[in-house]
């Protein structure tokens, strides 16, 4: 039987074969698509979302079927192919209308805007989701719950639009053609990460763009205007928990601050960058710059290398958290997500050259090491074989050490960086 689980266990690797032959196509170009703070930062926030969907999962799945279940008047049959066909139909309508009011809702915009926050645009920006979608994504699907699609076949039919969008995410493919007028395609969807005036809030299907033809929200890219990406409220930061939550902080301060308790409403309701008028004229932000400088603090090479290397092992970490967390108890899988999330926490501390970022990875390479060799017990494995334990505690005690070599790196060679990790 074709489930989630094993769709997305054969989607994984074929991602990251992908995400090497797009680096490849784009040096053999001569460009460069990929910067490595950045792409660390979009696989960090990817994976951060896959964490907390372990616990979030059954939350939108659970609503979906008890509507299903209790309020739709008939249940249609899973076994037929014309229920799939227009279940995935019907979703991907669904998904324009979700994703349109992501940008015209600001309390939507608040979790949609992870995925928009990357200057750059490549395959690793697909993957940068959210850790709050499932809050109030749930919302616009029930209309599916309704007219009877079985539990099965939402989960399934969403799990393919989501991931037929990955690979739409590149700028090595150019225009397709009759491609581009009926599916969301990489040009079509370069505009609609795009912040030029031209682009802005465009082009939300899915896997059709016919959706924004009828609707009246597609537009074309167009080269004597190429794409520039990012938000219009730039993120400035490399902290994947702080780029879930900026949006969320920059609402309540605004609804704190508003005198009108309409205002402290329409805060969360009104578009991305609406403010009370009393708000903005006590506290004025810049405005936009399209030309504003890539948000990329210098960094040696070492420390570069260093934080590449230690995010490929998360990364490992961050697989054996999803295959083991679902058989665990709660507790020992929520002590191993909130592991996980300090680490990229930490990690991105270090991205920007901040020494509080040494003292946190400091923490956790050798706490980590200490505590698995004393105890000899990992997340959810209460004896871990005796060599297996040593090999953990090596590898975490020699990142501890190679990190106190290239932090002393660091300060000799402040002057030819920046301040060293001020």
């Amino acid at each position: 039987m074709i489930t989630p689980e094993r769709i997305m266990a054969w989607a994984i690797p074929g991602f990251f074969v992908l995400i090497g032959v797009e680096l490849l196509v784009a040096k053999w170009r001569g460009r460069d698509v990929y910067y490595s703070n950045d792409a660390i930062n979009s696989l960090g926030l990817g994976m951060l979302s896959q964490i907390v969907g372990v616990f979030t999962k059954l939350f939108a799945i659970g609503i979906y079927g008890w509507f299903a279940t209790h309020l739709a008047p008939w249940t249609l049959p899973a076994n037929s192919i014309w229920v799939w066909i227009s279940g995935l139909l019907l979703y991907d309508l669904l998904y324009y209308w979700l994703h349109r009011l992501g940008h015209e809702v600001n309390v939507l915009w608040a979790a949609h805007v992870v995925h928009h926050q990357s200057e750059s645009y490549n395959l690793t920006t697909a993957l940068r989701q959210t850790g709050s979608g499932f809050l109030l994504g749930w919302i616009a699907y029930l209309p599916m719950a309704l007219l009877g699609y079985p539990t099965e076949v939402f989960a399934v039919v969403a799990l393919i639009d989501l991931l037929y969008q990955f690979w739409v995410h590149t700028e090595v493919v150019g225009r397709l053609g009759w491609f581009d007028r009926v599916f969301c395609s990489p040009s079509n969807h370069r505009a609609h990460h795009a912040v030029n005036d031209r682009y802005l809030d465009r082009n939300y299907g899915g896997i059709l763009i016919i959706w924004d033809r009828i609707f009246g929200s597609f537009v074309e890219e167009n080269d004597d205007d190429p794409p520039i990406y990012g938000t219009r409220a730039p993120l400035q930061s490399w902290n994947p928990l702080w780029a879930n939550v900026e949006v969320y902080w920059a609402m309540l301060k605004d609804s704190w601050h508003a005198r009108s308790w309409l205002d402290k409403l329409r805060v969360w309701i009104k578009p991305p960058g609406w403010r009370p008028a009393d708000v903005a004229a006590r506290f004025p932000k810049a405005e936009f710059d399209i030309d504003h400088a890539r948000y990329s603090p210098s960094i040696s090479r070492v420390l570069n290398i260093y934080c590449i290397v230690q995010f490929g092992l998360l990364l490992l970490l961050g697989v054996n958290f999803l295959d083991a967390a679902p058989k665990m108890a709660l507790v020992p899988a929520a002590a191993y997500a909130v592991y996980l999330m300090y680490s990229l926490w930490a990690l991105g501390f270090l991205l920007e050259g901040r020494r509080i970022g040494v003292w946190l990875e400091l923490l956790r390479t050798a706490g980590t090491a200490a505590l698995v060799a004393i105890s000899g017990r990992w997340f959810g494995v209460e004896h871990l074989d005796a060599r297996i334990a040593v090999a953990i505690a090596a590898v975490f005690g020699a990142g501890a050490a190679l990190l106190l070599l290239v932090a002393s790196y660091e300060r000799r060679h402040a002057d030819s960086i920046r301040p060293a990790l001020g």
